[in-house]
């Protein structure tokens, strides 16, 4: 299915109430002193359907060089279609596979009735209770939240519950899928790439793996990151730390409007000048 953007892009995607809820946390990405500027490289691991790619190339008024690395099949080709559909040719290159700790093959869930929830790390019980904390904060705080959640803002909180559980059982049903990956790092080496202007990551538990596939030599090639951490084990404090420890020294931390109520966060980071 297609859905019109505000700036007049068409996108397609499997769930179209997903759309405005991701471009409410990617409008977030640009804030806490993260920029994009004309001529930038962008990294986007985890592009889903490319909404953060076109967003980042509509703010550099179309001149910038966007790496756009989708591992899950089904999603990577509505990222290729939205991406013909919506730039010109080779400013951002869609690439079928993830980034990684190191390069193999891993089994993925695939949530074909959740498809931006996909993830190597399924643990139904913890997905429900963070997706629906993220619906609850969505229709109590957000005026954009989709009309199919927000009639639930007139339900009584115990029968809310109620729906919401049986709903998210039957929406989280994965498909057992297996997903390329690959080192950063090594695909740096590979193509040549001197300088990451701006790192996104949005990987649904693996930001850790990511950046664990970040070599030490390769750090300072990253100007700045967003990133968001599902603080499980004490992750966000790892993340934030192995951040400092290369540089990129002015963090910030953020619950997004739509994960208020959650163990999700967003770090924004930026190398000291």
């Amino acid at each position: 299915m297609n859905v019109s953007l505000p700036n007049g892009m068409i996108v397609s995607c499997l769930q179209k109430h997903e759309v405005p809820l991701v471009r409410l946390e990617i409008e977030s990405y640009f804030s806490n002193g993260i920029e994009v500027r004309p001529g930038d490289t962008i990294f986007d691991v985890g592009a889903n359907i490319g909404l953060f790619s076109l967003a980042a190339y509509e703010r550099c008024a179309r001149n910038l060089r966007v790496f756009a690395f989708e591992p899950v099949g089904a999603i990577f080709e509505l990222l290729c279609a939205n991406v013909e559909r919506n730039a010109s040719m080779g400013q951002i290159e869609t690439l079928g596979f993830g980034l990684s700790s190191t390069p193999e093959t891993v089994p993925f869930a695939y949530y074909p009735g959740a498809p931006v929830l996909s993830t190597a790390y399924p643990d139904e019980e913890a997905d429900i209770r963070t997706i629906k904390e993220s619906i609850l904060d969505s229709i109590m705080y957000l005026d954009e939240a989709p009309l199919a959640l927000r009639w639930l803002s007139w339900v009584p909180e115990f029968v809310r519950s109620a729906i919401l559980d049986f709903a998210l059982r039957r929406t989280l049903r994965g498909e057992a899928i297996r997903c390329r990956m690959q080192t950063l790092s090594r695909f740096v080496r590979q193509r040549e790439i001197e300088h990451i202007d701006f790192l996104k990551v949005d990987v649904e538990k693996a930001e850790l793996d990511v950046l664990r596939g970040i070599e030490n030599d390769d750090w300072g090639r990253i100007r700045q990151a967003v990133i968001e951490v599902h603080d499980v084990e004490d992750r966000l404090n790892t993340v934030t730390e192995l951040l400092w420890s290369h540089g990129l020294a002015e963090i910030t931390v953020e619950q997004p409007l739509t994960n208020l109520n959650s163990n999700i966060f967003t770090v924004f980071a930026t190398r000291r000048q």
